[in-house]
C-alpha cells in the first residue's frame, strides 16, 4: 500500500511558526514519524510539501497514475479558498482522501473555520497535533 501525504504552505515551518498552535516538532520530525509508522505497518508513505498551489495540484494529479492508494492532505491556508485543489481531489473517486489539520480550525479565526476541501474528502482530522496524521493513515489502511 502506498499513501501520499501532501502538506501545503508553511508546513515546512513546523517548529518555527507559532509553537503554541503548531507545537515544537519540525517538519523533518513529522516526516520521520510518518516513515517510522509506515515501516511498522508494512506500507509505503511518500511526503510532499509545497508552498505553491500549482505544485500541489500537479502532485495530486500524478497520484492518479502512480499507484497511490490513499491521500492525506493538509492544504494549509489553501484549505479555506482553493477550489483548484478541491477540484483536483474531487476528480479522483477510487481512493480515500483524508484532510488533516494540526490545530482545531473550528476554534480559531472565523476565516479558518471554512474548509472547501472537506466535502471532497472521506474524513477530516482536526486538532490532534501531528498524531492526526497517524490517525489519517490508519483510516486509509482500514478503508473498505
Amino acid at each position: 500500500m502506498k499513501i501520499l501525504v501532501i502538506n501545503g504552505p508553511n508546513l515546512n515551518f513546523l517548529g518555527i511558526r507559532d509553537r503554541k498552535i503548531y507545537g515544537s516538532e519540525s517538519y523533518e520530525g513529522l516526516v520521520m514519524m510518518l516513515h517510522e509508522y509506515a515501516g511498522k505497518m508494512g506500507i509505503s508513505v511518500e511526503c510532499f510539501q509545497s508552498n505553491h498551489e500549482g505544485a500541489i495540484i500537479d502532485r495530486i494529479q500524478e497520484a492518479y497514475s502512480d499507484g497511490t492508494d490513499g491521500i492525506v492532505i493538509n492544504p494549509g491556508a489553501y484549505t479555506h479558498y482553493s477550489y483548484a485543489i478541491r477540484d483536483a481531489l474531487d476528480s479522483y473517486h477510487t481512493i480515500p482522501k483524508v484532510e488533516v489539520h494540526i490545530s482545531d480550525i473550528s476554534a480559531r479565526e472565523e476565516f479558518r473555520r471554512i474548509s472547501v476541501v472537506s466535502p471532497v474528502c472521506d474524513k477530516t482530522v482536526i486538532g490532534e497535533g501531528l498524531k492526526g496524521y497517524i490517525h489519517a493513515v490508519d483510516f486509509i489502511i482500514g478503508y473498505q
